[in-house]
């Protein structure tokens, strides 16, 4: 993901990623955060990263990255068993 964080724009329109039986927190979800902002031509976006090691800075760190994809048009996220409480959610 390293590589991916380093280049300035990505010219992506779809994202599907399922990170079930990986070990994924809240660095991770930063880096993630971080490449997800980079993708300006970015329409569909799924995340499934249900009961992970994801608290409320991942949420947040997440949350960031996505709310700069002025171009998606669809959004499916599954944070499900991870502990983001009332702040993280926002």
């Amino acid at each position: 993901m390293k590589e991916l964080q380093e280049t300035p724009n990505l010219l992506i329109d779809s994202i599907h990623l399922n990170k079930n039986g990986n070990k994924f927190g809240d660095n991770d979800a930063k880096h993630l955060g971080e490449v997800i902002a980079k993708c300006v031509t970015l329409t569909s976006l799924k995340l499934v990263l249900s009961y992970k090691s994801i608290d409320e800075n991942g949420a947040k760190y997440l949350g960031e990255g996505i709310a700069k994809c002025v171009t998606l048009a669809s959004l499916t996220l599954d944070l499900n068993g991870n502990s983001i409480g009332e702040n993280g959610a926002k």
